[in-house]
């Protein structure tokens, strides 16, 4: 049989070692969680990015061939301003 102190010991490092254990448990949980936000954060940016590269591709394959001479009765205005526009 233990001696009080012994118990009073005893019980008193197993209940500090299941507060550390749920604490550290909390504090590894959190990092964690914060690490698949900026995760999931970067990879929709990364998804924006290409989004907008492909439809940058998308409005320059067709206005490669614009005519620039207004005597040209393939000439058109509004393909004209819009490769202005992605040019600047």
């Amino acid at each position: 049989m233990a001696s009080p102190t012994v118990s009073v010991v005893r019980y008193t490092a197993l209940a500090t070692g299941v507060f550390y254990g749920w604490y550290h448990h909390r504090t590894l949980q959190a990092a964690h969680d914060k690490h698949k936000i900026e995760q999931t954060v970067h990879h929709r940016e990364h998804l924006i990015e290409e989004a907008k590269d492909a439809w940058r591709k998308r409005l320059v394959a067709p206005q490669a061939g614009v005519v620039t001479d207004p005597e040209d009765p393939r000439f058109d205005l509004e393909k004209l301003v819009a490769k202005w526009e992605l040019e600047s």
